[in-house]
């Protein structure tokens, strides 16, 4: 895999009152992948496996979706898999313990200064997740509301957005390793058509891929789903790594 040797964190105080930078110091290392992980392919494969496999500390940035129903489970409409959510309840589904094993296998991979893409619905963010980030160096920097342009569940209000809670491996720091500056905090992007029930925003993904890394950069994703991360990437010309159980 094309990269430099990474930026030491002893080498990470860039100086300077601003803490903004259009420049990226940070480096991936050279990634020597396993024989049977195949870089810009749509994997089959359990995403546990294939972060075992994967050396530590060497992905500059990862997106995780995790496959879970909670909203659905806890506000008990009755007809979950039957005539609302079929598609969603016959995924697989994780529990909290699973997503924290997934979270900290992401942290063991990521570089020093290194991000986590966390998607999640408004029950998950309302209710706390801080507990899938124990016994991590992952810190909450920032966070992206997804607008999708169409009408979800809800008693009350109904359900409009998503949210991509932003992590990032310590050292925590901004200037020389986040270098898009006009993201904005709310993103309108109509949710992509196709088949699979947790579609997320490609152009979002590919902002984000653009602001933490640099070309030829992998970018992994181990819980795929409709593997719009990889369609990110090639838009960005970075490599892909990334797997779903169906492929």
């Amino acid at each position: 895999m094309r990269g430099a040797t990474a930026i030491r964190e002893t080498e990470l105080d860039f100086g300077g009152k601003n803490v903004y930078s259009k420049a990226r110091r940070i480096r991936q290392p050279k990634v020597k992948l396993p024989k049977d992980i195949y870089p810009n392919r749509r994997l089959k494969m359990d995403g546990l496996k294939l972060l075992a496999k994967l050396p530590e500390k060497s992905v500059p940035a990862a997106f995780l979706d995790p496959q879970y129903r909670s909203i659905l489970d806890k506000m008990g409409y009755g007809n979950e898999g039957k005539t609302r959510g079929k598609a969603r309840c016959a995924l697989e589904q994780m529990d909290a313990e699973t997503i924290s094993q997934f979270v900290r296998s992401i942290a063991r991979v990521l570089i020093p200064t290194g991000h986590l893409f966390l998607w999640m619905d408004k029950f998950e963010v309302l209710n706390g997740f801080h507990a899938w980030m124990e016994d991590t160096e992952l810190e909450i920097v920032d966070m992206v509301s997804w607008d999708k342009a169409r009408m979800g569940m809800g008693y009350r209000t109904r359900r409009t957005t998503e949210y991509c809670v932003i992590l990032q491996k310590k050292p925590k720091r901004a200037k020389g390793v986040w270098k898009i500056h006009n993201i904005p905090d709310t993103w309108r992007e109509k949710a992509p058509a196709g088949k699979h029930p947790h579609r997320k925003p490609v152009e979002l993904q590919a902002k984000l891929i653009e602001a933490v890394t640099n070309e030829g950069d992998l970018v992994l994703d181990p819980c795929a789903g409709s593997f719009s991360v990889l369609e990110a990437c090639r838009r960005q010309g970075r490599n892909f790594v990334g797997c779903d159980l169906n492929g």
